[in-house]
């Protein structure tokens, strides 16, 4: 049962992590908040950002192969053992809400189905019948891992082409219907009324959102058939979700104006497939949809569970993470993703969340850990002196800087609420355990100084 992951099984894995819910949306989301012009340029800069971060990454990965993991990993061995356990916390709790908003966003999906403007069921995906529902889901993904990641592995290639099949047709026939004028209509956005420069800004988060998963090959790692093949599995990956996301948010416009897109129900693409086939389109991408987030919401479940393990291995988290099942599943790891995420399900039903607020919060936990890869690349080669090196993580820091900027105080603030409970597990950890991450003085100070900055950030947004 403990297969190693070939190339086609860590390229799938890395598109399906990439290619989840969000692709379906995409039209919608960013009709929303920016024009063409600003679309064109916003896709730009996440491209050739996303390259700098994934070249980082994989230059990482050859540099210190002995940091299995990556990611949290790097940032330990860059910048301490708080660091390291605030990039390890801030990841795994994006994957977590990741996998949450995949399970609120099938059940969305299926109320295309069963839902009608009297009779709700499943709703936005937060209704009592949806968080059961999502359970199920939860509990089952949870029992197939417990048999091994190959199992997984195998059904999540079947996923990725149940994916990519609606995403290519929809591709093909908005091709031929898509209409120059229609798409040219407002180019800058003058209707929005916002600046351009906000416009770009404004499509940050979710250009990044869409690209979350692009480390998969490199988490994975430590479970690849052969190591040259994370490079290419990852490189291959980013160059065809990019190409994917391009011609599906580009082409959308020239097919229904701006402001009539941006008043769509999501999934848009549905409507978008109504308008050119008629009603078979909404079921052909709901289906798509359904299929395409199941895969997605079963490789991050693995790439979550991996998160606890690794860094246990490590010494970041507590060494309980490492036990194993005779599967070589990290079971213990399993259960407690998994019983998180239950949590959180309740929380969504108590609170009413839906996909787009969980979108932003994922988004917000991963630009910590993503900005410290291109740190930790452009420190060691300052040390080796190697400028083709320096040149690469130096783009990956500007890329991480302008997405903490581009995400706006606000969102920072809610960040740093989240990482508290990180921090509190930390500090019950060491209680338990205390040679685990141990701190010096300025470590200590820092903490501390988390701690009141998230209890800061709590009392003003409640204000």
């Amino acid at each position: 049962m403990n297969k190693k992951l070939d190339l086609k099984a860590l390229t799938a894995l890395v598109i399906s992590s990439m290619l989840g819910a969000g692709v379906f949306s995409l039209p919608q989301n960013m009709a929303a908040i920016a024009s063409p012009a600003a679309l064109i340029i916003g896709w730009i800069i996440t491209g050739i950002g996303i390259i700098f971060l994934a070249t980082s990454m994989l230059l990482l990965h050859k540099l210190k192969p002995n940091l299995d993991g990556g990611i949290f990993a790097y940032a330990k061995d860059g910048f301490g053992e708080l660091i390291g356990f605030c990039s390890a916390w801030g990841y795994w709790l994006c994957a977590v809400i990741a996998n949450v908003s995949y399970l609120v966003i099938v059940f969305s999906a299926i109320s295309f189905f069963t839902d009608h403007s009297n009779h709700i069921i499943f709703g936005n995906g937060n209704t009592w019948e949806s968080i059961l529902g999502a359970s199920i889901l939860l509990w089952a993904v949870h029992f197939l891992l417990l048999n091994g990641t190959q199992t997984a592995a195998i059904i999540n290639i079947i996923a990725t082409l149940g994916k990519l099949l609606p995403l290519s047709i929809f591709i093909i026939l908005a091709i031929l219907a898509f209409n120059l004028q229609k798409f040219n209509i407002d180019f800058t956005g003058i209707k929005l009324g916002i600046p351009m420069w906000e416009q770009i800004k404004n499509t940050m988060l979710i250009t990044l959102w869409v690209f979350i998963g692009v480390e998969g090959a490199v988490i994975l790692s430590s479970k690849a058939k052969n190591k040259n093949d994370v490079s290419k599995a990852t490189l291959l990956a980013v160059m065809i979700a990019l190409c994917i996301y391009l011609l599906v948010t580009l082409l959308s416009l020239g097919i229904i104006n701006r402001v009539d897109l941006a008043n769509m129900r999501n999934p848009s693409m549905a409507g978008i497939m109504t308008v050119l086939i008629g009603k078979w389109g909404t079921i052909v991408i709901v289906l798509g949809l359904i299929i395409s987030v199941c895969g997605a919401y079963l490789s991050w479940t693995i790439m979550a569970a991996e998160v606890p393990w690794i860094a246990a291995k490590n010494k970041i988290f507590p060494k309980f993470f490492i036990k194993q099942n005779i599967n070589k599943a990290p079971s213990s790891a399993l259960w407690f993703t998994n019983i998180s995420m239950q949590l959180c399900l309740i929380l969504i039903w108590l609170t009413k969340l839906d996909y787009n607020h969980l979108l932003i919060l994922a988004s917000e936990m991963i630009l910590v850990p993503y900005f410290l890869v291109g740190a930790y690349l452009l420190k060691i080669s300052f040390y080796n002196k190697n400028i083709l090196h320096i040149f690469i993580g130096i783009g990956s820091c500007i890329y991480g800087i302008w997405l903490l900027y581009a995400s706006g105080p606000l969102h920072l603030l809610l960040s740093l609420i989240l990482y508290a409970p990180g921090l509190i597990f930390l500090i019950l950890s060491k209680i338990y355990n205390p040679n685990i991450l141990v701190l010096n003085n300025k470590e200590q100070f820092i903490l501390i100084f988390l701690l009141l900055g998230s209890i800061f950030s709590l009392f003003y947004l409640i204000k």
